[in-house]
């Protein structure tokens, strides 16, 4: 099980569902391009990120994986899962669709060090204001069976956006853990049962 985080987090975000998913599976965590001990070459977009999870799993010889993104990391999953399906057995995407058009401020950046390029944020809060039209379309050619996992009312992503990403994957599951955006860090318990149950059904 690979699993790719969300903009300004790294790997060790995981950490509340990463022990006990590594109970039935090898669990990899990766940290982005501009995150954590990645590179940080301060060129940044989705489909870089896609590209470099590509490189990554064939590098260490994975094939078949589980793939699991939350947010900037959900919209990279789903691009790595139209790109290379045979690299993914099962995608699980929580609380993201593909980029939409609308009009996301971009924050300003914080005080003192940071365990992320900023250059990041920009360029991905842009990305995903001007939304991906190509992406919404490859939904339709993912093959692998895929759990979105919504965050409900408390989150600040569209949920009627999440149903509509659900609608056009062909082999879909979308379920809602009321949780907010952060569903695997407030709710994991929760968040891990979702998953195992979709697994394992």
């Amino acid at each position: 099980m690979v699993l790719l985080h969300a903009l300004g987090e790294r790997g060790a975000d995981w950490a509340p569902v990463a022990v006990t998913l590594a109970e039935r599976f090898r669990v990899i965590t990766f940290d982005l391009r501009g995150h954590g001990n990645s590179d940080w070459p301060g060129e940044y977009s989705f489909r870089l990120m896609r590209d470099d999870v590509i490189g990554a799993l064939e590098r260490l010889g994975l094939s078949r994986v589980t793939l699991a993104g939350h947010s900037m990391g959900g919209a990279v999953a789903y691009l790595v899962a139209m790109e290379r399906p045979a690299l993914v057995e099962r995608l699980i995407v929580e609380d993201v669709p593909p980029p939409y058009r609308r009009d996301r401020a971009i924050p300003a950046r914080p005080e003192g060090a940071l365990d992320f390029d900023w250059a990041v944020v920009p360029a991905i809060v842009g990305q995903v204001n001007a939304g991906d039209p190509a992406a919404w379309d490859g939904l339709a050619t993912i093959t692998a069976p895929t759990l979105l996992i919504g965050g409900g009312p408390g989150s600040h992503i569209d949920q009627d956006k999440l149903a509509a990403a659900a609608a056009r994957i062909p082999r879909c599951h979308l379920v809602t853990v009321p949780a907010g955006h952060l569903v695997h860090a407030s709710r994991p318990a929760d968040f891990v049962r979702a998953v195992l149950t979709w697994i394992d059904g």
